[in-house]
């Protein structure tokens, strides 16, 4: 989900099984350094039959924690505040978000990617200003 480019196929991304029971699925990404985020690219490519309906983002920064980092990572997550409110997604797509779309949050450090209520993502891409 994070390698360069466009994603080569469906194997090449993140793809959730069939959720059966409630909730959706997520997943948490540390950035490369410390910055306020201004643009998200959520890239569907190759999933026609089975992408996400929408997704959301959230973010935290998390520099003030030392060791117990991964740990309080996954329990405060979520609770972080929205970055990208849910937004519908189609099938084999890039989806850009910029402007009023993204919440100002000042820096940030993590990302949690939500999608509703299953699928694959090809990419994710965040753009920005390092802190």
């Amino acid at each position: 989900m994070l390698a360069p480019g466009r994603g080569e196929n469906m194997g090449d991304g993140w793809e959730t099984r069939r959720r059966r029971g409630p909730g959706h699925d997520w997943i948490i990404v540390a950035l490369a350094g410390r910055g306020t985020v201004s643009r998200a690219l959520v890239d569907t490519a190759h999933f026609k039959g089975n992408y996400p309906d929408s997704c959301s983002i959230q973010a935290a920064d998390m520099s003030g924690f030392g060791a117990e980092l991964d740990e309080a990572i996954v329990a405060a997550s979520m609770f972080w505040d929205t970055l990208l409110a849910p937004r519908k997604l189609s099938a084999d797509a890039e989806h850009p978000f910029d402007g009023d779309a993204i919440a100002d949050l000042g820096p940030v450090t993590h990302v949690r990617l939500n999608i509703f209520p299953d699928g694959g993502i090809s990419r994710l891409r965040l753009f920005g200003t390092i802190a």
